[in-house]
């Protein structure tokens, strides 16, 4: 049983707590555009996922059905924590080399690009992960773990994960030696050199203290978030291709066909030789570290603000109420992204007039096909809404001078 939806609740009310919490103590670590951008990036991982079909699943039911040992008993306490346990060594290498080999870090960079900490942070979760990652899970369906099993104790691993990403929580003591917690996960989320690659564990810091990949964190080496190349952008769209896109130009450039293939493998952050040559990367610098910070007006604000809310509306829908069908899915998702990608133009200070007004313009098309098709009263008039309320918006935005045109002069 999947326990991440049921948890939602308590995750938004977490963030809320956090936030009035380190506001009331003068150090507040959530930014709208920042926080925004993570939270588009769980909703489309979670509504990608009624989309995407994945060999994993069929992988899974092959192997527990022909090949695995004899079948755990679902009634025995013994099953649940060998589970537990065993799902988290298995994360910890799913993890680790979704770190250090590029193809898999194309896939896990989506999480580690914020640069603040916090309980947004959490949900920054990737849409690509159905290719490659069901794969390091594999062991426990050959040791004979069922299916509900697997999918609840995994769940369980996931939400324990959440309440680590906050920066208001010091070091718990002996805690910090079994299990993960803020301050060794803070580590694991920073650039610093020292931190890099290190704290793999999704619930016990023991797999990195037995495999040598732990680092505490110190008071002389305040982490610093995000990832050694910038992503620059609050798009989600970019935020899940852009390594995919990087190691496709490598391939392409590359003149031996020995590196064009290696580099979907290689150690994360190798290129070849005559690529690197050619086409250097500019190294990170954290002495001269700047977020990427865009300037927000107050109508921007309220517009991007008003767009999160409607996608995640629409994530927990799709969540709850998965039986809508397959069409009605996959335009509900799309229609999801190209919000996001308008939005996220928006939150990066980038024009974006035209394309949010192309945006709106296909919403009054598709309400006015919903009423001719006769969908549902409630259904309609929440399309009809939303439609209305963004019509309503974007003048403002326009007026007020928030909402970035193509040709619009720059300020003296």
């Amino acid at each position: 049983m999947d326990l991440v939806p049921y948890a939602l609740p308590l995750f938004f009310l977490l963030m809320g707590i956090e936030l009035v919490y380190g506001i009331s103590k003068g150090r507040n670590t959530y930014r709208i555009n920042d926080s925004i951008g993570s939270l588009f990036m769980g909703g489309l991982s979670t509504a990608s996922k009624l989309v995407l079909i994945g060999v994993g699943g069929l992988v899974y039911h092959a192997i527990a059905q022909y090949f695995s040992l004899t079948r755990l008993d679902t009634g025995s306490a013994f099953t649940w924590i060998f589970a537990f346990v065993a799902y988290d060594f298995c994360y910890y290498w799913a993890h680790r080399l979704g770190h250090e080999r590029q193809i898999l870090w194309a896939s896990h960079v989506a999480h580690h690009q914020s640069e603040e900490y916090n309980l947004t942070t959490a949900l920054r979760q990737t849409s690509t992960g159905f290719l490659l990652g069901w794969i390091f899970y594999i062991p426990m369906f050959l040791l004979g773990v069922p299916a509900e099993v697997y999918v609840t104790v995994g769940s369980l691993n996931l939400i324990y994960q959440y309440w680590v990403h906050t920066e208001h929580i010091p070091k718990l003591g002996w805690y910090e030696w079994v299990f993960i917690t803020p301050s060794n996960h803070r580590v694991h989320h920073a650039q610093n050199n020292i931190y890099v690659d290190k704290n793999y564990g999704g619930v016990f810091i023991l797999w990195d203290r037995f495999f040598n990949t732990f680092q505490e964190e110190r008071e002389d080496e305040p982490p610093v978030f995000g990832i050694l190349g910038p992503l620059h952008t609050f798009s989600p769209f970019w935020a899940n291709l852009h390594i995919y896109v990087g190691i496709a130009q490598d391939a392409w450039r590359a003149s031996s066909w020995k590196d064009k293939l290696w580099v979907l493998f290689a150690r994360t952050g190798w290129r070849p030789a005559d690529v690197e040559q050619v086409y250097p990367r500019e190294k990170a610098d954290l002495s001269h570290f700047e977020k990427f910070d865009p300037p927000l007006g107050g109508w921007q604000k309220i517009y991007t603000l008003f767009q999160l809310v409607v996608v995640l509306a629409a994530g927990v829908t799709l969540m709850l109420i998965p039986s809508l069908g397959y069409l009605p899915n996959l335009v509900i998702v799309s229609s999801m992204l190209v919000t996001m990608v308008c939005t996220g133009r928006i939150l990066d200070g980038r024009p974006s007039a035209g394309l949010d007004m192309v945006r709106v313009g296909l919403l009054v098309v598709v309400s006015i096909l919903s009423w001719v098709a006769g969908v549902a009263t409630v259904v309609l008039g929440l399309l009809l809404a939303y439609t209305a309320i963004n019509l309503l918006l974007m003048p403002l935005l326009l007026r007020s001078g928030g909402f970035p045109l193509p040709l619009q002069a720059a300020p003296e």
